[in-house]
């Protein structure tokens, strides 16, 4: 009997010790892989890396147990850039990658970060002479937007940047515009100037006659006020069209 009870109890001590193939259990293939992209991006910098790691940077605090180098890689696929991507609309983030709100918001940031700074680049400065910097700003801002959105750029006498403000948002293919509420915020602001500025979400920013009769009777109203439009700007995607360029105001 004690000798059976004796065995009982080196069963139990041999079932509580570890397994030599779990002590043995490899790390995961990307193990350290983190640290060296870090360490790769703070010691070379951004262009050190292509996209996709910059993406794995991002997304390496909200998914901390998982190899995101595959996740990235369809990310920029799908969205085809770095800034498609963070420019991205949350709801196709969330419902079709299914990522979690914590990776969602990394993303955003970045897009978020960058048009503050562009938006800061363009306040108490001649705008009409940081022109490529405007246009960045808009593209940054419009060129990936889902709807149509109308905004109007408010000028001082000096032709500095007063308020960036949406003044309508649409549908696919079209936002309404009124003159006159446009007018009334330029006065309420004590604006010298305006420019227009709306995308085009299919990507071709050439006007359609609509864009053309609303930049006319903005025009007209303005010149009554004594307040410049100094041109409409319609965004697509790495694209733009200048009714000033094109002689349309």
């Amino acid at each position: 009997m004690g000798m059976g009870r004796e065995h009982d109890k080196n069963a139990v001590l041999e079932l509580d010790l570890p397994s030599p193939a779990a002590e043995k259990e490899p790390p995961p293939h990307y193990h350290g892989h983190r640290d060296r992209l870090r360490e790769r991006f703070l010691n070379q910098g951004p262009e050190a890396l292509q996209d996709y790691e910059l993406v794995e940077l991002l997304l390496f605090q909200a998914i901390p147990r998982r190899d995101v180098k595959p996740l990235a890689k369809q990310l920029l696929d799908r969205f085809g850039s770095f800034w498609g991507l963070v420019s991205a609309p949350v709801a196709t983030l969330r419902d079709e990658f299914k990522l979690s709100d914590a990776a969602i918001g990394a993303i955003k940031v970045v897009a978020a970060a960058a048009l503050r700074m562009a938006r800061r680049e363009l306040l108490d400065r001649p705008v009409l002479s940081s022109w490529q910097k405007l246009l960045d700003y808009c593209q940054g801002a419009l060129a990936h937007e889902p709807v149509e959105q109308f905004r109007v750029l408010f000028l001082d006498g000096r032709h500095a940047l007063l308020r960036d403000e949406v003044q309508q948002r649409g549908t696919v293919n079209q936002t309404a515009a009124y003159p006159r509420e446009v007018l009334k915020r330029a006065l309420e602001l004590g604006a010298s100037g305006i420019i227009l500025v709306h995308n085009h979400p299919s990507g071709d920013p050439s006007p359609s006659r609509a864009d053309i009769q609303m930049t006319k009777a903005i025009a007209d109203a303005a010149k009554a006020l004594e307040i410049s439009v100094h041109d409409h700007l319609v965004i697509g995607r790495g694209r733009h069209f200048s009714f000033r360029a094109q002689g349309l105001v």
